[in-house]
């Protein structure tokens, strides 16, 4: 595969996989570590490489232990909407915040931190949860002439999905790599949902094996 040089305006984006979003981490996505075989398989044959991280503060706003008498996958109003509470996850310079050791790093050329703000989570690596603060990516992409994007990673139903959403509002044409992606799946059908979701806002969904 990776012989398949893809074109210069394609880049290849890798969504948080990191250690506790894999089995054994603190917010677990069953399989989640799978998919760095695959993501290993394509990622040198793409002429940039963009690969996520969740790097929270201890006191993040997202994560459940922060707000007493609250639970993970409890809801709490914060100034820019409802925000979902979390186990605490991907603390910065914890192990859990490393990409999984499955991950060929090599072929990455820009580590995006997204989360970094006590008051502020993030789940599209374009802007965080405000909807109007940039991560910075739309800029480095557009910088490099990216037109095409090809995403993968964890989770299909929260952070992949949201990256999909504002990487095809800004304009970008996206493919989503379903056997690279894995979801959290809560409730049962958000993973299928996420996916009717995205083709329907005009993604295209396709395998590995058809790049």
């Amino acid at each position: 595969m990776a012989s398949n040089e893809r074109a210069g305006n394609e880049a290849l984006l890798i969504v948080d996989l990191q250690n506790d979003f894999c089995p054994g981490g603190s917010l677990a996505v069953d399989e989640g570590d799978r998919i760095a075989e695959v993501i290993n398989g394509l990622a040198p044959g793409f002429p940039v490489v963009v690969a996520t991280k969740d790097w929270h503060p201890p006191d993040h706003i997202s994560f459940a232990s922060n707000h007493p008498g609250k639970e993970p996958f409890d809801s709490v109003p914060v100034s820019y909407g409802e925000q979902l509470l979390w186990p605490d996850h991907c603390v910065q310079g914890t192990r859990g915040a490393k990409f999984h050791p499955s991950l060929d790093q090599k072929p990455v050329q820009l580590v995006l931190h997204k989360g970094t703000r006590s008051d502020l989570d993030s789940y599209s690596a374009f802007f965080e949860n405000d909807h109007k603060t940039p991560t910075g990516l739309d800029g480095y992409l557009r910088e490099l002439q990216v037109t095409y994007l090809y995403i993968c990673g964890i989770a299909t139903d929260v952070c992949v999905f949201y990256s999909v959403t504002d990487a095809l509002r800004l304009g970008y044409e996206v493919t989503v790599i379903e056997d690279a992606v894995r979801g959290v799946d809560q409730p049962a059908g958000s993973v299928e949902k996420a996916l009717d979701t995205m083709r329907a806002n005009g993604a295209t969904i396709t395998s590995s094996a058809e790049l």
